[in-house]
């Protein structure tokens, strides 16, 4: 099966989706500083940008050199990406004009624990985990989707000690998720 035509509509998609995503975070970020919010995190953040581009060009090239074809498992993994596209609508419309993709906390803030945040604390780590990992696998990118990974959740894993860290000496956040835990929803209280 002649995949060239998907591959390079997933990859337009998924361009098309950040770049609207950085717009929301853009007016978002606007509108937290204007409300007294604070940015934390800023030297890992270039990291993070740095990961975003890097995977989209890794992608593009092992598909060019190595076209591998879809992968046979291909309708879950599709599946799984667009249950994770819906989350991640889910995580951006519950946070509303908090959702951003730095790290700025309102001092005070009320701590949202409803959509997804009602079961994980990080949902949204969880969907570019899961989108970083199963859309190379998608295209039998192989190599992308584990280097990527592996240096994907390094980073996530000083992400998230940084942004819990401003999270819990500016708001309530620590005691409002006290029973929740980072990726793997709790079922029974």
């Amino acid at each position: 099966m002649n995949d060239i035509f998907p591959f390079i509509y997933m990859i337009c998609i998924l361009i098309f989706q950040r770049m609207g995503e950085l717009l929301i975070a853009r007016k978002n970020e606007k509108w937290m500083k204007l409300q007294g919010a604070i940015e934390f995190g800023e030297k890992h953040y270039r990291s993070i940008v740095l990961l975003h581009v890097l995977f989209f060009i890794s992608l593009i090239v092992e598909k060019i050199m190595f076209n591998q074809g879809l992968s046979s498992f291909w309708p879950v993994i599709l599946m799984i990406i667009i249950i994770v596209q819906i989350l991640r609508i889910w995580v951006i419309c519950t946070l509303g004009k908090y959702w951003n993709t730095k790290i700025i906390v309102q001092p005070h803030a009320k701590i949202i624990q409803n959509g997804p945040y009602k079961y994980i604390k990080h949902p949204n780590y969880l969907v570019v985990i899961t989108e970083i990992m199963m859309i190379p696998m998608l295209f039998q990118c192989i190599w992308t989707s584990v280097i990527f990974t592996i240096i994907n959740l390094y980073l996530l894993s000083i992400r998230i000690q940084e942004e819990e860290k401003a999270l819990n000496s500016l708001t309530e956040y620590k005691r409002a998720f006290q029973d929740c835990n980072r990726f793997i929803p709790k079922i029974v209280k």
